[in-house]
């Protein structure tokens, strides 16, 4: 027996949102690793690079375990 139209609907509607999401978290970890390689490429032209390396280290952790604004 087939499915009535609007539920069909939902289904798609609710997979492409699982989509669009899971493509978003991608997009959003891969700018997060192009920053944070841009910034290590900054860091690494300053003469005191060890001691700011011990700096920017701390901060991330933080906001790498900070759930997502929804």
């Amino acid at each position: 027996m087939a499915q009535p139209y609007e539920e069909r609907n939902s289904a798609v509607k609710t997979r492409r949102q699982q989509e669009d999401q899971r493509r978003m978290a991608f997009r959003r970890a891969i700018e997060d690793r192009c920053q944070q390689r841009q910034l290590l490429a900054q860091i690494g032209d300053l003469p005191d690079a060890a001691e700011l390396n011990f700096w920017q280290a701390a901060p991330s952790a933080g906001r790498r375990n900070a759930q997502p604004a929804h």
